[in-house]
């Protein structure tokens, strides 16, 4: 004889007032999630909207099994990067869910959580979305919503010859730590993996954005391959010194051990999944960018981009991320 069947669990629409009605944190737009649509805020006289939009599929923008809340962390925070090459402050976003059949009401809870915890440290609501189930891997789509002064919002192709080119922090970690979660890196303090499974949005730079990037990106496909967004946006090439590129303790201490110093700075400055801030400025801007711990490593220019290491120009391939 069978037993009692189980109790069914939350369905759908009780589920989204578990886990997403209080990341709406009252928000008034988000109609408490029960309507098909969201009132966005008026903007005050002066402001312009910025919108961005991003997804994260399993086993592609993170590895298979990843925890819930890790998955969580890693999607606001990339989008939020692109709101922050833009000189932007965000405030809101909706987003689109597909439930794998290996996210359980568990998973779900945790990432829910995870969400949570971020969108209140940067202080963002959600408006709504969408959830559907499929019987491909999770994955997780956003628009992310902020707001700039009216026209200050900065492109990438503002950037002229003679402009320096400049990063806001070390290259390369992300990608290291990445092939530190697969085994093929020693990373015994988690320094290198941290900044892969949680980046840091470059929100802090918005003034230093706003006042001084002439064109800005933020580095998701790779330092050489978004330098050249810029300058190919722009009209102009871009020259990049390999030798002045930062690099972290963590980094440092791979380069040592790789055979061809060369080749990589290369892999370093092409990984990706950086989301530090590429910058072209205003020869005049160079102490503004110190100030604030960015690193000048090179200029754009007339005519065609280059790489350079130890003086000479060499071969980068693709530079970065090919999204074919």
């Amino acid at each position: 004889m069978s037993g009692p069947d189980p109790a069914p669990g939350p369905d759908e629409f009780e589920q989204i007032a578990e886990l997403f009605r209080p990341l709406t944190r009252g928000d008034p737009g988000a109609l408490d999630l029960l309507d098909d649509a969201a009132i966005l805020p008026a903007l005050l006289q002066g402001q312009d909207m910025v919108v961005t939009q991003d997804a994260l599929v399993e086993g592609v923008h993170f590895p298979v099994g990843e925890a819930p809340e890790v998955v969580a962390a890693r999607f606001l925070r990339v989008n939020l990067s692109d709101l922050a090459a833009k000189g932007a402050e965000p405030f809101a976003w909706l987003q689109s869910l597909a439930w794998s059949p290996d996210w359980p009401l568990s998973k779900r809870r945790a990432f829910a959580v995870g969400l949570a915890s971020e969108a209140a440290a940067f202080g963002i609501n959600l408006l709504g979305g969408d959830t559907v189930s499929t019987p491909g891997p999770f994955m997780v789509s956003g628009t992310f919503f902020g707001r700039c002064p009216s026209g200050g919002m900065v492109r990438r192709s503002g950037a002229r010859p003679g402009d320096l080119l400049a990063v806001s922090g070390p290259i390369g970690d992300s990608w290291l730590g990445l092939r530190a979660l697969r085994g093929e890196v020693t990373d015994p303090g988690g320094e290198l993996a941290l900044k892969f499974r949680r980046p840091t949005p470059r929100l802090d730079l918005r003034d230093l954005v706003r006042s001084h990037a002439r064109a800005a990106a933020d580095i998701s496909d790779g330092l050489v391959a978004d330098a050249r967004h810029i300058a190919n946006a722009s009209g102009c090439g871009v020259r990049i010194d390999l030798d002045l590129i930062p690099l972290s303790p963590g980094a440092r201490l791979w380069l040592t051990s790789e055979p061809d110093a060369c080749r990589a700075r290369i892999a370093l400055a092409s990984g990706g999944d950086d989301y530090e801030l590429v910058l072209a400025t205003h020869a005049e801007s160079q102490a503004a960018l110190l100030g604030a711990g960015c690193t000048v490593i090179g200029r754009f220019v007339e005519g065609a981009s280059g790489v350079l290491y130890e003086g000479r120009e060499i071969e980068a391939g693709a530079g970065g991320w090919r999204h074919d």
